[in-house]
């Protein structure tokens, strides 16, 4: 005869039972309320800084809404206004190619993200999985890259490029990050020595080769952290700002954040367009908002070594 097991959860009359009131969870609630509203009040103020005219904000600086509110700082950023009107808004009438800009951004980023990813996860499985003689030492002098500041490195790699001949070119700005890093190599090969060896064997068994293996069966495995890298990645070529100012030097090689630099030194006679400079940089920040908002959930889980499923 079966037996009949009753179970009493979600039996009707009974309620489920409350969380007692916690100071502090409710003052943990509260810390993160005022940490999130801190980070996000800049983002408002560049905003309400887009929003207004330049006479405007000089008229009345702290007001927190949009003083004279106009779009007319977008439309400098993006280059739909012209000289002339430009000029009337408190702009300095030069314009900005802004378009040209941002390709030059998204293609030099988009080759150091992808080569970087690519020939250090080569390094990395080399590191993790292969064995050779003084693997370990090299390893060690490879991470002692860390501690180089890259202020130390700008000099040779712009003598090297200017001999390359490639000043001045879209090249020029993403060869000395496009190859590896030491802490790409790092984050990679810490993953892969998590992955277990009996997979590997597995597919050595059914006749695979390491260079098989390591496109079919490791590179799979690893898409979250390499995803997580990329974003990282694709994000501080973005931000980098020191090493393309030394090499560009015209609109063909410039990008968007050293020419938001260019746009801000066009300082008309009634002062600094703070509209349009604000309108541009806000512009030039929400790809890099939008692509950590999509991948956010796999950044945490990826820092954080969780396995693999």
């Amino acid at each position: 005869m079966a037996a009949v097991t009753t179970t009493t959860t979600g039996a009707p009359g009974i309620r489920p039972k409350r969380r007692r009131f916690s100071f502090g969870r409710a003052a943990a609630w509260t810390g993160m309320g005022l940490i999130v509203l801190i980070t996000l009040l800049p983002f408002y103020w560049i905003l309400r800084t887009a929003l207004s005219t330049n006479a405007g904000l000089g008229a009345d600086p702290t007001n927190p809404l949009p003083a004279d509110l106009t779009t007319s700082g977008f439309e400098r950023a993006l280059g739909l206004q012209s000289a002339e009107e430009a000029v009337a808004q408190g702009g300095a009438g030069g314009g900005l190619d802004f378009w040209r800009y941002l390709l030059n951004s998204v293609l030099v980023s988009t080759l150091i993200t992808g080569c970087q990813i690519f020939f250090s996860a080569m390094a990395a499985y080399a590191f993790a999985r292969l064995r050779w003689r003084g693997r370990d030492k090299v390893f060690g002098l490879f991470l002692a890259g860390l501690m180089v500041p890259t202020i130390f490195t700008l000099l040779p790699n712009f003598v090297l490029i200017k001999q390359l001949q490639l000043v001045d070119t879209l090249l020029g700005i993403a060869l000395p990050t496009m190859f590896m890093t030491p802490f790409a190599v790092f984050f990679l090969r810490q993953f892969f020595m998590n992955i277990p060896r009996e997979v590997e064997e597995a597919a050595l068994l059914d006749g695979a080769g390491k260079i098989k293996i390591f496109f079919r069966v490791i590179l799979p495995m690893a898409s979250t952290p390499i995803i997580t890298l990329s974003v990282l990645t694709y994000i501080t070529s973005w931000n980098d700002y020191f090493w393309p100012l030394m090499v560009s030097y015209s609109d063909s090689s410039r990008v968007l954040t050293v020419a938001l630099a260019v746009f801000r030194a066009q300082t008309p006679a009634t002062g600094v367009d703070w509209s349009g400079l604000m309108a541009a940089t806000l512009i030039a920040a929400l790809p890099m908002l939008g692509l950590f908002a999509c991948f956010a959930r796999r950044i945490v889980s990826s820092i954080g070594f969780t396995g693999i499923k």
